[in-house]
């Protein structure tokens, strides 16, 4: 069995997607409504609360459908906001047939992004991704977003790979959307396999 460590960033949070996500869902929406309770109205402060709640459940659906085993996002504000960021640490399993290589599956988790490059984490040898997904007002996504994959064949297994893909919606050349881009790859570095 394989487990991972990551080094997260204050003010960021793990919501486990196997068991124990209801209890950090509620524990992220409880500590956000005591930070904002001295400054909004009980009425207000529970429909904040709520629609919190809403995205949070949405964006953790989204997750457990793309095979994630953690979900990160940041939850408390940095000069005043919330950065509009969050990543996925996902497993995928496949079966190789003949003839396909792991660098050949990694290759193909990736091949839909416009640059790639190899990396290694931890003696591990795997491949990084990065793309812009366009708006889609008719998929509801209003804004273009800029997403960074990380593949890793997993350590002893001959078909699994770890997936830890980032995502930040906004303008994809702007310094902020380059900084949080930044923050994703250097926080990257931190990974470690852990046997379980």
């Amino acid at each position: 069995m394989f487990g991972y460590t990551l080094i997260i960033p204050p003010g960021w949070a793990r919501i486990p997607l196997r068991e124990g996500t209801a209890d950090a869902v509620k524990n992220i929406c409880d500590n956000a409504a005591l930070r904002i309770s001295r400054e909004v109205p009980k009425d207000k402060l529970i429909e904040a609360r709520l629609e919190l709640h809403r995205r949070l459940a949405k964006v953790v659906k989204d997750a457990q459908r793309r095979d994630g085993l953690d979900l990160y996002i940041p939850v408390e504000p940095l000069h005043g906001h919330i950065a509009p960021a969050s990543f996925i640490v996902a497993k995928v399993e496949t079966q190789l047939n003949d003839g396909v290589s792991r660098q050949d599956v990694m290759t193909r988790l990736v091949s839909d992004f416009e640059f790639t490059e190899p990396v290694q984490i931890q003696k591990t040898v795997g491949v990084r991704g990065e793309r812009v997904i366009p708006a889609d007002h008719e998929k509801d996504v209003d804004f273009p977003s800029r997403h960074v994959d990380y593949v890793l064949p997993i350590p002893h297994s001959q078909a699994a790979w770890i997936v830890v893909s980032f995502s930040t919606p906004g303008d994809p050349e702007s310094d902020f959307s380059t900084l949080l881009v930044e923050l994703f790859d250097a926080l990257m570095t931190t990974f470690r396999w852990r046997t379980e």
